[in-house]
């Protein structure tokens, strides 16, 4: 199994001169500009061309050396005295990336343009423009540009006073053991401003190879991301077997959250419409807590019960309900659920642990009873439901049943032959719809396989 590259960037505040890097950050950001200006012009068709070519190339029509006294753009080092050569060449690979990116938007553009034209349609759409102006931040090679000198110092290659001059510096340093990246390949930082506060992105990465288990002897960890409960996971294998269940939920931070957005509706309603950042700082620091804490108990949850894969469901675009009593409400809650930078933020934590994601079709999993009997019905909270057979259930948990079982059958289709399917899906009529599918489905499915012998 091949490995994959995971990345992980811890931020370090600096804590001393706060205000000297607004030069070399400016100066910076002219000089992408006026590469991506040499780019656009004198290369057209970027095919053939990668990140390592195009610098040469770039190089030899901007900067002037023994071999190349005489480079066409010759105001470039007029304009950007001593500017460094690792600086050079890091903004002609950011430069090519914001070009390719154009191009490309450009020809889906064009592509559209066709299609409408095509049709007999009048086509609005404006072109995509070249932006020419960047917040970009350099990145600082190590050696040459930033070299450490502690753990909490080093010296870095700044522009100041006119002339590129070394400074010394200090900032707060991390607990790399507790991030976990303790054993991993440390990357050249960058330099990057938040408000008015300067900090060094310093990027850590390593070869992770995903777990191969087989499926007979697969463990999942079904989650089902809800508005009662921020998640309910439970961990289960193929044949169905339950382990462990889990409850995830921040309840006083999300009463802070809908405290707070209900004092900035009655600002705006007294005031009319208003900014009030204040107001969005802390709405987006809880938002942005609850979907940390989520994603990271999720992952927590599954590594501590020996899980191979992180099952969700697909959750895109939802409409938002009205015309029944407590439609505002429920558009209310909806509105602030992050249920897909739950994921995102899943997905990028366990690539770093080897572990793997994987999504199921979410119509049906909360409206079915995992034991197969038929719909259910929810209470007012919406947070209980009762089979027709009289059993009372949670109905999050009920769905996590249902989103591992969905998942299991699944791979087992791609993984037997057509034939015995078949003869499978003839034994158990709810294999042959995918929305009908429950965890009593997963169950009579092995018994089907144990009756045919396979």
């Amino acid at each position: 199994m091949r490995s994959v590259k995971a990345v992980k960037t811890l931020r370090h505040k600096i804590t001393s001169h706060s205000r000297i890097f607004d030069e070399t950050v400016e100066v910076y950001r002219k000089a992408l500009t006026y590469i991506v200006y040499v780019m656009d012009r004198e290369f057209p068709d970027l095919e053939g061309w990668n990140s390592k070519s195009i610098v040469s190339a770039v190089e030899r029509l901007i900067h002037a050396t023994k071999k190349n006294p005489c480079p066409k753009y010759e105001d470039f080092d007029r304009l950007f005295y001593k500017f460094p050569s690792y600086f050079r060449r890091s903004a002609i690979a950011e430069a090519f990336g914001i070009l390719q990116s154009h191009r490309h938007r450009y020809e889906r553009w064009l592509k559209e343009k066709r299609e409408a034209e095509d049709e007999g349609r009048r086509f609005r759409k404006r072109p995509p423009k070249l932006q020419l102006n960047h917040r970009a931040f350099p990145v600082f090679y190590k050696d040459v540009m930033f070299q450490r000198t502690g753990d909490t110092t080093a010296r870095i290659k700044v522009y100041h006073k006119n002339d590129w001059v070394w400074l010394d510096i200090r900032f707060k340093g991390q607990d790399l053991r507790k991030r976990g990246v303790a054993d991993w390949k440390e990357n050249n930082p960058a330099l990057v401003k938040v408000g008015k506060k300067y900090f060094l992105h310093i990027s850590y990465q390593k070869d992770v190879k995903p777990n191969d288990t087989p499926l007979s002897e697969r463990k999942i960890c079904a989650v089902d991301l809800g508005l009662n409960h921020s998640a309910v996971c439970s961990v289960m294998d193929a044949a169905g077997t339950v382990f462990a269940r889990k409850f995830i939920n921040q309840a006083k931070e999300k009463d802070r959250l809908y405290r707070t957005v209900n004092k900035l509706k009655k600002v705006q309603r007294q005031s009319g419409c208003v900014k009030a950042p204040r107001y969005w700082r802390r709405i987006n620091g809880l938002q942005r807590h609850i979907v940390n804490h989520t994603a990271s108990e999720i992952v927590k949850f599954a590594r501590e019960h020996g899980a191979d894969v992180i099952v969700f469901e697909y959750l895109g675009h939802m409409k938002m309900p009205k015309g029944f009593n407590g439609a505002k409400r429920l558009r209310f809650k909806l509105h602030y659920w992050r249920k897909q930078a739950i994921q995102r933020r899943v997905e990028e934590m366990a690539r770093c642990v080897g572990l793997r994601v994987s999504r199921v079709n979410a119509k049906n999993t909360s409206k079915l009873a995992f034991d197969g009997t038929g719909e259910v019905e929810r209470n007012g909270k919406k947070d209980l439901c009762r089979f027709p057979t009289g059993k009372v259930y949670h109905v999050d948990l009920n769905a996590t049943y249902n989103i591992g079982a969905r998942y299991f059958l699944r791979e087992y289709r791609k993984s037997i032959p057509e034939r015995e399917w078949l003869s499978a899906k003839a034994k158990v009529p709810s294999l042959a719809l995918r929305t009908r599918q429950t965890l009593a489905s997963l169950i009579s499915f092995h018994q089907a396989m144990r009756w045919l012998g396979a």
